[in-house]
């Protein structure tokens, strides 16, 4: 008896990182639509997968029209708040492509690692609360699973002037 209990409390433990989350479900709830899938700008494809790891690449806002955050440069055009919601609206178009890529965000086990990109001037220093804008969403979405290793860092340039770009490792079951 001593035995299955010790045992039970271990898988507990082992297996607490992965709570069952409905992320089709939480989107209804929450009341986030995606936008369509966007389609590689150059010569690459948006996500390779080997075995259960899906690498999803660099990702800007998608669309064929930028909101007022989804360009400029933290520190002089936008505030940190504004690149927030510029790395929240990256997060739905990876969130797009994700389900491009699977059929259904509950294939999702976990979110492993993001790398956050921030287009911003020498002196700016809030990159993590910019990409805390996509973050965030992951846990909205995907609860505990959608917690993650990260990094968040100041670049001088991204592609067209975007202001935040992300690139994704996702586990699936």
């Amino acid at each position: 008896m001593k035995s299955i209990i010790l045992l039970l409390m271990v898988l507990s433990t082992t297996y607490s990182f992965c709570q069952v989350v409905n992320a089709e479900q939480n989107l209804l709830n929450k009341n986030i639509s995606l936008p369509a899938a966007g389609k590689p700008s150059a010569n690459f494809v948006k996500h390779v997968q080997t075995g259960n790891l899906l690498f999803l690449s660099g990702h800007g806002f998608c669309g064929t029209t930028p909101s007022a955050v989804d360009t400029g440069k933290l520190g002089r055009t936008l505030t940190v708040e504004q690149g927030y919601q510029a790395a929240r609206n990256v997060g739905l178009c990876m969130l797009a492509t994700l389900k491009d890529a699977v059929g259904d965000l509950n294939k999702v086990k976990r979110i492993i690692r993001v790398y956050g990109m921030v287009n911003c001037t020498d002196d700016f220093k809030d990159q993590p609360k910019v990409i805390n804008g996509f973050s965030d969403l992951m846990v909205e979405v995907f609860g505990e699973n959608g917690k993650h290793v990260r990094a968040a860092v100041g670049m001088n340039a991204l592609p067209n002037g975007i202001s935040v770009e992300v690139e994704m490792l996702v586990e699936l079951k």
